[in-house]
């Protein structure tokens, strides 16, 4: 397939999502900011969120409702300028000591250099399974969309509809894998200078506080929905063609760490699901 085919395809995708969700998102009745007080803000009648950060205290958010398995899209844009030391999370977890989560986290950087994108997948409270990016663009300048697609196969990170990152299920290897227990969307700006920018070396300049991420076009496709094209965006059982080419894409030339090839992490042999973990 071509560019402008891939293009296509795309444009398709986008046009089909927006005839399956006829009315936009509304963070009133989505989600609760669960602290940070005044540092989270819903505006614009419900269609922006903002999370700050000061000296005193970070912020957050999470989902009225909880999901099992779907599409989960949100617009991001970070932190901008000297954003060291800062973290901004957005996840989808579940509860307890067993718990299961999917993670995107934002690890912030100097004026200048590039933000990291950490991901990681908890399967009955174990994680450990660590995979970071940098990112083809400037993810503070505009919105981008972050996704995640989680059915009983797979798990899929995109970023603005490529695919970065591929979690199969390898039951079949026991490895456990997230279908049983349901999740809530969650997000937080915090505070992360003892380990977040060149593992805790460059601190958080709180003169330019507060820093401020916001979030926009929040969209869920799910099972509950009757709507095939809403079907169609999570019940992916294979990546296509051009899907396998972006994933290799991404993780050769963007991606700067792998659990699944640090030997020196696990001497004893790497984790089972390593085995499965080609695009």
């Amino acid at each position: 397939m071509g560019f402008s085919s891939y293009k296509s395809s795309i444009l398709v995708m986008v046009l089909a999502m927006a005839v399956a969700t006829t009315s936009a998102s509304n963070f009133y009745q989505d989600f609760d900011i669960t602290w940070g007080d005044h540092r989270a803000k819903i505006i614009n009648g419900g269609q922006l969120l903002s999370l700050s950060l000061d000296k005193v205290s970070g912020s957050g958010f999470q989902s009225k409702r909880e999901y099992l398995f779907g599409r989960i899209d949100m617009q991001l844009k970070l932190v901008a300028g000297n954003s060291a030391g800062t973290v901004t999370a957005y996840y989808l977890s579940s509860q307890g000591p067993t718990h299961d989560e999917i993670d995107f986290e934002f690890l912030g950087n100097l004026t200048g250099e590039p933000y990291i994108l950490h991901t990681n997948v908890f399967t009955q409270g174990k994680g450990n399974r660590e995979q970071q990016f940098y990112l083809w663009f400037d993810p503070t300048r505009n919105f981008h969309t972050y996704s995640i697609i989680w059915n009983p196969q797979q798990i899929i990170f995109l970023v603005d509809n490529t695919p970065i990152r591929l979690f199969r299920n390898a039951e079949s290897m026991g490895v456990p894998f997230p279908k049983n227990q349901p999740m809530r969307i969650y997000s937080s700006l915090w505070n992360a200078d003892d380990w977040a920018t060149r593992g805790g070396l460059v601190k958080t300049d709180w003169s330019k506080a507060p820093f401020t991420a916001y979030y926009r076009n929040f969209i869920a496709y799910t099972p509950a929905s009757s709507n095939s094209v809403s079907n169609g965006a999570w019940k992916i059982h294979e990546l296509d063609a051009n899907s396998r080419r972006r994933l290799r894409w991404v993780q050769k030339n963007f991606m700067i760490y792998n659990y699944c090839t640090d030997y020196k992490r696990f001497p004893q042999g790497l984790p089972a699901e390593c085995k499965n973990s080609k695009a």
